[in-house]
């Protein structure tokens, strides 16, 4: 018995090298499905994400781009088009902040999503209304006011035959494309008393410019 003791001691040291080896793996893998820009997740950690999400209730998937980011990125330059970036990911960060449980990501380029659950349809608008204004208000940046636009495509899963991620979001992406079509705003898949609906039930708030970079 007494040989096990310093057998045990001398293992101790190793034991915990491993443990903090796989802690340190752990948070590498995580961050690596981050986006290093926002800081949101990517692709693969968001569909993970979601589809937790869509199994615990009704839900709104959202599409959103940002119109006149190239533009923005021509006249402004990189940094500008990162910034505002980050403040769109922002946006989606405060919009999640009385909702835990929903999920937003980067999906590349200047395009972002989000699952948010929604035990109301009727209260849908506004929120579409308060994150679209948000996406629109104008940035400050190092002497210069950024200005963008965005649409924003829509669907609820408690209207879909199956409430599927994939099929969400392709409902979502075309509402998006239809919202960009008529000019920007948002739109919603279905619904047929929400349903085409672009840019109204716009509350009040979150005016003036936000954010200043140096």
């Amino acid at each position: 018995m007494s040989a096990l003791i310093p057998a045990a001691a001398a293992a101790a040291p190793v034991l915990a090298g491993w443990g903090l080896h796989g802690w340190w793996l752990r948070r590498q893998l995580r961050t690596a499905r981050l986006d290093p820009l926002t800081g949101l997740p990517t692709r693969a950690l968001f569909e993970r994400a979601a589809a937790r999400v869509l199994r615990r209730g009704p839900a709104v998937v959202l599409v959103i781009d940002l119109d006149g980011f190239k533009a923005l990125n021509d006249t402004h330059g990189h940094a500008a088009g990162d910034y505002a970036l980050r403040a769109a990911a922002g946006g989606l960060t405060e919009e999640l902040e009385d909702k835990p449980e929903g999920v937003a990501a980067r999906l590349g380029g200047d395009e972002f999503a989000a699952v948010i659950p929604v035990a109301d349809p009727v209260a849908l608008p506004w929120l579409l209304g308060d994150l679209h204004s948000y996406l629109c208000a104008p940035l400050a940046f190092h002497g210069h006011t950024l200005t963008l636009g965005a649409s924003i495509g829509a669907c609820l899963t408690a209207e879909l035959p199956a409430a599927g991620l994939s099929l969400a979001l392709r409902r979502a992406d075309e509402a998006m494309y239809a919202a960009k079509r008529g000019g920007g705003g948002w739109r919603i898949a279905h619904g047929p008393a929400l349903a085409a609906r672009t840019a109204n039930g716009r509350r009040a708030g979150r005016r003036g410019t936000r954010g200043v970079a140096g």
